[in-house]
C-alpha cells in the first residue's frame, strides 16, 4: 500500500493510517501541557520530548510540532520563511499541515489563525485570535556569553545577567554601538532574559504588549517558551545607547514601501544593489492597492 492510499483510506480497511495532524494524541497532549506551562511563566524555557519529524532537525521541527499540536479543523494555517511565503521550506510545511490536518492554508496574514514563522513577524498588525509559532534554532540567550548550560540555568534562576550586559557594553566600546543584528536579548515581564528567535531588531518592538500569543519551539534543543498576550518585552539597552531598529537608505524597489523591513539584494546581471520587502505577502498587498 502506498502513502497516498493510506491517506485516502483513513484506516477504513483496518490497516495502519496517519493520526490527525500527524502526531499521536499523547504527543499532542504533552506539547499542549508544556505550551501552557510556558505561557504561565513567560520567557521560561520548558523542556519537552521532541519527536522525529519528516524534516531534518534545524529546519523547523520545533515550530512544526507546536503547530500540529495546536491546529484544529477550523484553523487557517500560514507558513513563512524569512518573510517569504514561497520558499521551499514554507511551501513544504504548508503542504504537510494541509494534508495531515485537512485545514485551509493561506498566504494572506489577515486570514490566518496560526502563523508559523522562521526569522520574521509579519508586517500586517496581528489580532488577538492569531497565534505566532516561531521556529527557534538556539533558545538559550546566554549561549553567547556562557557555553555551560548548567551555569546558564543557574544565572537565569538568580537573574544574573551581568555577562550579557558586559557583552553589550563591549560591543559599544569596540564599535560605538550595539551590533547585535538578530537574536537581540529581551527581558520578558521584567524577569527572564529571552532569545526572541533570530528575528531582526525591526520585529522586536512588535512583541511588547502584543495582543497575540507567541510560542517558540526549538526541536533540536527540545525547548518551548512563550510570550502571552499583553506582556512587557523590553530589549536590553543603556540610557545613553538606547535600542534602535534597522534603518534603510532606500524604499522597496517593488512597492515603494519605506516603513517595512527590507532585504538588500543584488542584480546578478548588472551588479546593481536594490531593496525588497522581506514580507512578500504584505508587499503584494501594497502593490495591489496601487
Amino acid at each position: 500500500m502506498t502513502v497516498d492510499e493510506l491517506l485516502k483510506d483513513g484506516g477504513a480497511s483496518g490497516g495502519p493510517s496517519y493520526n490527525y495532524a500527524f502526531l499521536d494524541e499523547q504527543t499532542k497532549r504533552e506539547l499542549r501541557r508544556k505550551a501552557l506551562k510556558a505561557v504561565s511563566i513567560p520567557g521560561h524555557q520548558v523542556p519537552f520530548g521532541s519527536r522525529e519529524m519528516p524534516l531534518a532537525r534545524g529546519w523547523g521541527t520545533g515550530g512544526l510540532q507546536l503547530s500540529l499540536a495546536l491546529v484544529g479543523p477550523g484553523d487557517v494555517y500560514k507558513a513563512i520563511d524569512q518573510g517569504a511565503d514561497d520558499s521551499v521550506n514554507a511551501v513544504n510545511m504548508r503542504s504537510l499541515v494541509r494534508r495531515m490536518a485537512e485545514v485551509e492554508t493561506t498566504e494572506d496574514t489577515r486570514e490566518a489563525t496560526i502563523i508559523q514563522t522562521r526569522h520574521r513577524i509579519p508586517e500586517e498588525p496581528l489580532r488577538g485570535d492569531q497565534t505566532m509559532v516561531f521556529q527557534v534554532p538556539i533558545p538559550e540567550p546566554l549561549e553567547r556569553v556562557e557555553p555551560r548550560i548548567s551555569r546558564a540555568r543557574k544565572m537565569h534562576a538568580e537573574k544574573d545577567y551581568s555577562k550579557m550586559w558586559l557583552y553589550l557594553y563591549e560591543s559599544i566600546a569596540l564599535h560605538g554601538e550595539i551590533t547585535v543584528g538578530a537574536r537581540y536579548p529581551v527581558l520578558v515581564n521584567g524577569t527572564y532574559l529571552m532569545d526572541p528567535s533570530p528575528i531582526p531588531r525591526w520585529d522586536v518592538p512588535k512583541l511588547d504588549g502584543a495582543s497575540f500569543l507567541s510560542l517558540f519551539g526549538a526541536g533540536r534543543e527540545k525547548r518551548i517558551y512563550a510570550i502571552p498576550p499583553h506582556t512587557n518585552v523590553e530589549p536590553l539597552e543603556f540610557e545613553d545607547h538606547p535600542f534602535r531598529v534597522e534603518r534603510f537608505d532606500e524604499p522597496c524597489g517593488r512597492c515603494g514601501s519605506a516603513d517595512t523591513f527590507l532585504d538588500e539584494m543584488t542584480d546578478e546581471t548588472t551588479g546593481e544593489r536594490y531593496f525588497r520587502c522581506s514580507d512578500t505577502s504584505f508587499c503584494d498587498g501594497r502593490l495591489g492597492e496601487k
